[in-house]
Order: C-alpha cells, then structure tokens, then sequence
C-alpha cells in the first residue's frame, strides 16, 4: 500500500463520520471482546476493500496470535489461531509502536515502506502529526510479505492502559493488519478513520477487561461466601468439605490443611509420597517446611509455579516426583500475628499445544525469512500453571476466613475441656477416698506378690511395677547401696516414654555422705516440686536430666543396715505426694526388705550349687581335652613314626639304587665296546671255527646284539623311576623341613598324589581316577610342610573312599579329582580346592565331619581322625580356614584358605560368622562341573 494525500473520489462518496459512527456501534452492540473484535475487522475489511483484515495481540513471550480475521472470497488464506514467533516483529518496531503510535504502510512491488507517528515524540502524546517517512523496506521482509501472497499491508498498533491505575504506562496489546494481493494505495482520510477504529478498540478491550475483573470478583466473592459457610457452623466445622471447595475454587487436583496446635491433617485429592523412611511422617512437620513457614508473614501467600524450580523445595520435592502436582499455593494461617496452620493447594502440569504460521525454528528466525506459512504444531509437555494475582488476592481472603474458624473452633475445644476437667476433679477426688479405704487390701495383695518368688530380680522387678501402678507414678525404681559413696539403679519401671535410669549412679558432689546417714536413721523424703524445692544446683540438674518434676524417696533396710533406696519420680508434672500413699509405700519398703532378704539368701544357696556345678562341668571339660589331647598325641606319633619309616626305607633303598644307578652308564658303555669288538671279530673272521657257529646259533647272538642296549636303557628308566619315588618319599616325609619356612605347596601336592599312585590306578574293580590340575602361580608358602603333607594325604584319601564308595553304585561314573590353586587379588591368602565326584554327604554329617573319632566309613577302615588333624592343622597351626561344601550324590569339596603373611590370620575374621569363601571369591564350586563332564 501507498500512502497518498488525495481525498478525491473515495472521500466524496464515504462520509468519514458516518462511517466511524456505523463501525462503532457495530463494535459496541456487544460487550464481549471477542465479538467486538469479530466486528471491527468486518467492517475494516469492508471499508478498505482489502483482501484479508486481522487482530494480532501478544502474548506474555512476545509472541503473538491471530485472534480475529475477515477475508475477502479466500484471495488470502486464513491465519486465524495461528501463532508467530517474537523475532517476526523487531523489538524497535514494538517501541515505536508504543513511543509514537507508529503506523506502517508497506507497497512491496516498490520495495518501499511508509512511516507514520501518531505523536511527534514521546515527550508530547498529544501533539499529533500527519507527516509520514519513506524508507527502504529490509528485503527479509519483502520476502516475507511476498510469501504470504501479500503485495501492499497496513499495520495499525492497539495499545492497552490499566484503567483503575492512574499512573499506568500503556503497553502493546496487539495490531490491526490490514493485507492486500494487489498494490494499493492508503488515503490519509482512511489512515485517520482506521485509527480512530484503533482507538474504539483500544476503549472496547479497557471496558471487556473491566467487566471480566468484575464477574471474577463476584465469582470470588461467591466462592468466599461458599466456603465461609462451611466453616463456620460451630460446633460441626467442615473443614474437611471446605477444603475440597477450595481447591476446586483454585481449579487444583489437591490439597492438604495442617493445624499446628493439634498436628490435625485434612488432605483431599492428589498427595506428595513422602520416602519410605519419612512415610509416616507429615510433610509439614519436615524441618525445611517449616523454616520454610517461619519466613512468612501475617496475610503472606506463596505462589510457586514450578516446584521443582524453587530454591527451598530441593529437599522435598523427591515427594511430588510420582505425582502429576506441578504448582504450590500455599496460604499460612494467622490469628492475631500467631502462627495456626497452612492451607496448600496443588495444581497439575498439563500439555499445550500451539499452531504456528509455519515451522519455527529458533536458531534460525533471525538469519533467513519465513518462506511458508503452513500450519505446523508444536506439543509443550510438563507446562508449569501460573497463579495470576486474583488466585493470590483469593487466597489471602480464605487465609482469613480460614484462620478464624480454626481459632473458633479451638477456643470452642478448650471451653469444652475445661467442663471436662471439672468432671475429671471430682472424679479423681472420688477415686482418691477409694483408694485410701482400699490401702489394707492392697498392701496384703502386693505382699503376697512380692514373696510369690525367692528369685531376686524377679522379686525386684515386681517391687517396682506393684509401687509404679499402685502410685500411677511415671517411674518406679531401687536404686542399691553398695557402700556411703557407691550405688546406682539395679531395677526400674517406666509409664510413657522417658529416658532409662539403669544403671544411673549419684554424683557424689551432688549427695554427700550425711543423706546415707540420713537415710539410714528412717528418714523419708518427698519433693513435690523439684523446681521449687529448694535443691542444690548440683541435685536439681540431675533430677531434670531423668525428666523429674517430683519425687518420692523410701529407704530399705535390713536390720541396721541401709540396702538400698526404694524412689518413685513423676516426670510429667509435680505432684504433691499424699501422708496416705507415703505411709503405704512405708509398709511396703519393710515388705520388700524381708523379700529382698529371703532371695538374696536363696541366691546364695544357688549360687554356692551353680559354683559346684560349674566345677564338675570344668572337670568334664578338662577331661576331654585330655582326651582330645590323647587323640592329637597318638596321630601326631602315628604319622611320625610313618614319617621316620618312610624315611628309612627311602634311605635303605636309595644306596643300592644310587649304586645302580650310578655304574649304568659304565655298563652302557663296556657294552657297547664289546659290541663293537664283537662286530670288528665278525668283519675280520667272516669263516669262525665250527664251534664258534653253533655257540652263536645257540645264543641267537644278533637278538642279544640287539636287545642288551635295550635291556641297559629299560634298568635305566627303572632306577630313575625309583629315585623319583625315594625324592617323594623323602619330600612327603619332610624329617628335614620340620621347621616353618617358605615351601612349594604344589610339589608337596603332586609328591602326595605320586605316593598315593597305586590307589589312583585302575584295576579289575576300580576305572582309576582322572587327575584334573587347575594350578595358578603360587608364590613360596610359609608353613610346616609335613603337617601340610599330612593334611593332603587326608583330603585325598578320603577323596579316593568316596568315589570307590559312588563307583560301586554307579558303574556309570568317570572318578575324578580337581586340585585348583589360587592367589587372592591383593596378595595376601592363597587358595587351594580339592574336589572329587563322590557320594557326597548330607547337612547334618558336614556338620561333625570335624569331630574326633566320627566317621562315616566301615568299621576297620577310617579312625575319624584325619579332617580333625587336618582341621586342627589349618585353623590353628596355620591360622587359616578349611570349609567343606557338599552335596549328597553329586560331590564334595574341601577349601583350604591360608594366610601368605603368617601375621595375617584368615580366621580372625571369626570364619564362622563371614560369607563362605565361594562368596566371597566369587567362584562356583567345582564339582557340579564334574558331574557335567
């Protein structure tokens, strides 16, 4: 469009007055906005004859909407309800749309754009101006109109100022736009008409804005007469259908009302999930909500849009994280400057979805024009909902309403009390003259009681809970002398939850010795008011330390002697002790002192036959250990006798074979030498004498030519293979390495292994025994190599019974054996596995297999020593642990944990009570694998 001064033609045939007065009354024949705006680009569209005419108002982003359109028979397309992006219009334009009302007239086929301010400057909005300024139009938007299908526009700024604010400043509502597929030009006279249109709007949408704050307070003030009704029908407040109106009134899906003077609780709706550990516990008594309260002031309301962005919810919101809750109000309740509750209301996250005039993609709106303009969606997921200053000013009204019922209803509590409380004196007054009358038969019953048990803490225990209940006191205990400056509590009974005194002794500075004295002569003392009793500092603190406020103290007596101190305390407020009840508990301290006397006495006669008890059963002991010691000393001589044996003939056997050994390679030789001589006598004297023939025929000499080297090397092999049985021999026997020094655990298993070889063979009832090696790299070993010989020698015997014992019942059966070393990961134990598939055992064998003289072999065969001697061996020569795991026809394995530092024991890490060591090396055991193989 171009702007043009000329006021022929068109201003002849429209009158401008009565144009402006027909547009106006169409806009003004209804009050409500949208209508008016519906309206008024009707009739613009019509008086400018323009193709499309629109309403564009921002929003809170700078964003804006289409929120009213009229177009001429579909030359444009419609952009009514779609959105465009802040960029769209600069930030200069929007403050020269407001500054000077400046208006915006674009002819795009002459790329130019006309200027013009409705006020001269900002300093003087009164002093209107007709001038209008050409300039270029930035090409960005020239292709932006061009795509719009746009060739001449016209912007005209709707501006908005708060009414019931004198000194408010106007803001930017929206724009009134007209488009035209045509170039056109723009009279002055119709740029003053659809200005003043501007104006009629900008008064329409004051008074639609009016009216809408006037149906919102009297929808407010329905809503407070509402709930005001419900919570002010005394004596039955409804606190509860109260609340559910209001947090509909606030449009939440929950809420919650906490009163601090009796810790109440009304909840509607959707709740936070407090943790597992703070479940039954209520939100508003978490220490960060309430610092949180204690900032608030008086008619203070909290207004929180987004809970997990508030700085003071960090800690509480893991308690809305499994609820849709998104946006807090929360009302503190005041009476009178004093703190009564608070009143919260929660409202949910919801989704929205906005159509945009084309995609919009941020990161390059300000770089290249909009080229279409296609509706595309955007969802917005997990909106927090905004609270608008009427929510705040409607809060405010209910904290009031709110804060007087609960007051109300509390003074109305309080009155009902004390009618309570008059009826509770008269009938405690008539209970008192009861009991008083009733004293004799009770002081007889508690008697009979006390002496129903010559057992000494029963007989205490029941002192202290007859006199606790006879006084209803909070505390009853017998504090015992052991001499003028030493006692503490032996025995109590508590009512309600105050702090133990077990155990508690007098500070001596705090109760000289003259109080035993004192008490030793009779003396009874009541203190019905610790606080004004007149105590010293000393005595009084520590009375406030146990949480008492009145006290009441008996001396126990036997003959001459002070025993103790019979005391009963009132911790929940002072009491003023009755001559009555003093007198009775009196009665009650001498019962109590003949009963202490009879049980101490029966105490001593047990004690003196538990003390010979005690010494028959150390003799018991003392004779199996002997016994054990017996046991240890027999198989400790057994296996060294063996040991010397086998020594012995290892000695015996290695001179001859030495001697065998060593001329072997001399007889090697003279053979071979008088094999060759032989052959030089054959190639010299090819013809011998006759009988030489028949003396070569007769001894086949070619066959011993050949099968005497044979013969020297099969000697060979034998007398090496029996030094390698008298090297086992001697290594099993270690009568050289008795002492505890660094040792090859692996040789001493495989010299073990060489030396039970002739059970580990297969013979006409027994398949043999497959050997499976599983060896790590063990580093050298302290220990004592013979005890550690004799441990192997167990395991694997007993491993070789038991497959016997399987393969009997199972024909089936492949006997096999693992041996799996291994060093832990920091160095510091070593592992060593034996595992055989087996009979296996059963739970309650596994459990005795430790035990001397238990065995579960053939009469003749086992002696029930050996996993004893091999237990005692580990656990307490080696300070390691061995642990069987087992399974009744699948297997066993025996695990053997030592120690590589011998400072370092496996087992003072009390075995019995860790995880198994298949836990925590975390590997399986072996022999299921056997069974699988």
């Amino acid at each position: 469009m171009v702007f043009t001064k000329n006021t022929g033609g068109v201003q002849q045939t429209f009158d401008p007055e009565s144009l402006l007065h027909r547009m106006t009354n169409q806009i003004r024949r209804s009050l409500e906005l949208p209508d008016i705006l519906t309206a008024t680009v009707a009739e613009v569209r019509s008086f400018l004859g323009t193709d499309r005419v629109m309403v564009y108002r921002f929003d809170a982003d700078e964003s804006g909407e289409v929120i009213a359109e009229a177009i001429h028979e579909q030359r444009l397309p419609s952009l009514l309800g779609l959105h465009f992006p802040a960029n769209d219009i600069p930030r200069y334009a929007r403050e020269m749309f407001i500054a000077v009302r400046q208006r915006a007239i674009v002819d795009v086929s002459t790329g130019q754009v006309g200027l013009s301010p409705l006020y001269l400057s900002t300093s003087d909005p009164y002093q209107q101006t007709e001038d209008i300024y050409y300039r270029q139009v930035d090409p960005c938007h020239i292709q932006y109109l061009t795509a719009m299908g746009v060739q001449a526009s016209l912007v005209v700024p709707i501006l908005h100022r708060n009414l019931t604010e004198k000194s408010a400043k106007p803001e930017l509502w929206g724009l009134l736009v007209s488009h035209h597929s045509q170039p056109r030009t723009i009279s002055e006279w119709e740029l003053k008409v659809i200005q003043q249109v501007s104006d009629q709007v900008e008064i329409a949408i004051a008074q639609s804005n009016l009216l809408s704050e006037t149906r919102f307070q009297r929808q407010q003030e329905g809503i407070i007469n509402q709930i005001s009704i419900l919570l002010h029908q005394l004596p039955t407040i409804q606190l509860q259908q109260a609340l559910k109106a209001t947090i509909n009134a606030f449009g939440g899906i929950g809420g919650r009302l906490y009163i601090e003077q009796s810790g109440e609780l009304y909840t509607w709706g959707e709740q936070p999930k407090l943790p597992y550990e703070l479940e039954n516990s209520v939100i508003e008594q978490h220490p960060v909500w309430q610092n949180w309260i204690a900032q608030s002031k008086p008619s203070q309301v909290w207004a929180i849009s987004d809970l997990y962005k508030e700085p003071n919810f960090r800690v509480l919101a893991l308690a809305f994280k499994a609820t849709p809750i998104r946006g807090l109000l929360v009302i503190p309740l005041h009476y009178r400057l004093n703190f009564i509750g608070v009143l919260t209301i929660f409202r949910p996250e919801f989704d929205t979805e906005i159509l945009w005039a084309g995609r919009c993609e941020q990161n390059q709106r300000q770089q290249l024009p909009q080229l279409s303009f296609e509706v595309w969606r955007e969802e917005r997921k997990g909106q927090a909902p905004e609270w608008k200053p009427g929510d705040i000013f409607l809060g405010q009204a209910l904290s009031y309403h709110f804060s007087m019922a609960i007051h109300q209803q509390q003074m109305y509590q309080e009155v009902q009390g004390l009618n309570s409380n008059l009826e509770q004196r008269v009938k405690e007054q008539t209970a008192e003259i009861k009991k008083s009358l009733h004293f004799t038969k009770i002081i007889k019953q508690i008697t009979e009681q006390i002496r129903s048990s010559l057992d000494l803490n029963i007989t205490l225990q029941t002192i202290v809970r007859e006199v606790r209940s006879l006084l209803n006191s909070d505390r009853a205990l017998i504090y015992k002398i052991f001499s003028e400056s030493d006692g503490y509590v032996i025995v109590e009974e508590i009512h309600g939850n105050y702090a133990s005194a077990l155990g508690t002794t007098a500070p001596q500075e705090c109760f000289p010795d003259e109080y035993a004295r004192l008490y030793n002569q009779g003396r009874v003392r009541a203190i019905n008011d610790v606080a004004t009793a007149g105590l010293s500092d000393c005595h009084r603190e520590f009375l406030e330390n146990l949480q008492v406020q009145a006290n009441l103290i008996i001396p126990i007596k036997m003959g001459t002697q002070l025993w103790g101190l019979l005391i009963a305390h009132q911790c929940n407020a002072p009491r003023n002790w009755q001559d009555a009840e003093i007198q009775l508990i009196l009665q009650l301290a001498d019962q109590a002192a003949i009963a202490i006397q009879q049980a101490q006495l029966y105490e001593q006669s047990h004690a003196a036959e538990n003390q010979a008890k005690a010494k028959a059963e150390q003799l018991e002991r003392t004779l199996q250990q002997l016994q054990h010691t017996q046991t240890q000393l027999i198989q400790t001589e057994k296996m060294s006798s063996l040991g010397q044996l086998v020594a012995g003939v290892a000695h015996e056997i290695n001179n001859p074979v030495n001697f065998i050994y060593g001329n072997l390679t001399y007889a090697n030789d003279y053979t071979q030498q008088l094999l060759q001589l032989l052959y030089l006598y054959q190639s010299h004297y090819p013809q011998p004498d006759s009988e030489i023939r028949l003396a070569e025929k007769t001894i086949d000499v070619g066959f011993v030519a050949e099968d005497l080297p044979k013969i020297i090397s099969s000697m060979q092999v034998g007398a090496e293979r029996i030094y390698s049985i008298v090297l086992s021999l001697r290594n099993f026997s270690r009568l050289d390495e008795a002492e505890f020094k660094p040792v090859d655990l692996h040789e001493g298993i495989d010299n073990t292994l060489l030396i039970l070889q002739h059970r580990l063979k297969s013979n006409i009832n027994f398949p043999g025994v497959k050997l499976m090696k599983d060896y790590g790299e063990l580093p050298l070993v302290k220990c004592y190599a013979g005890q550690m010989n004799q441990v192997f020698m167990n395991l694997f015997t007993n491993a070789i019974d038991a497959l016997e014992t399987q393969v009997k019942h199972d024909q089936s059966l492949i006997p096999s054996i693992c041996i799996s070393t291994r060093v832990s990961a920091d160095q510091s134990f070593i592992l060593i596995r034996i595992a055989d598939n087996g009979t296996g055992m059963t739970e309650e064998v596994k459990k005795r297999i430790y035990d001397p003289f238990f065995t579960t072999k053939p009469v003749g065969k086992g002696t029930g020593l050996g996993l004893a001697i091999s237990y005692q061996i580990i656990v307490e020569k080696h300070g390691g642990i061995i642990e069987c795991v087992s399974e009744e026809g699948k297997g066993t394995e025996l695990w053997i944990e030592l120690p590589l530092n011998p400072l370092c024991k496996v087992n003072n890490h009390s075995a019995n009570s860790i995880k198994l060591n298949c836990e925590r090396w975390q590997i399986k055991p072996i022999f299921y694998n056997l069974n699988n193989s």
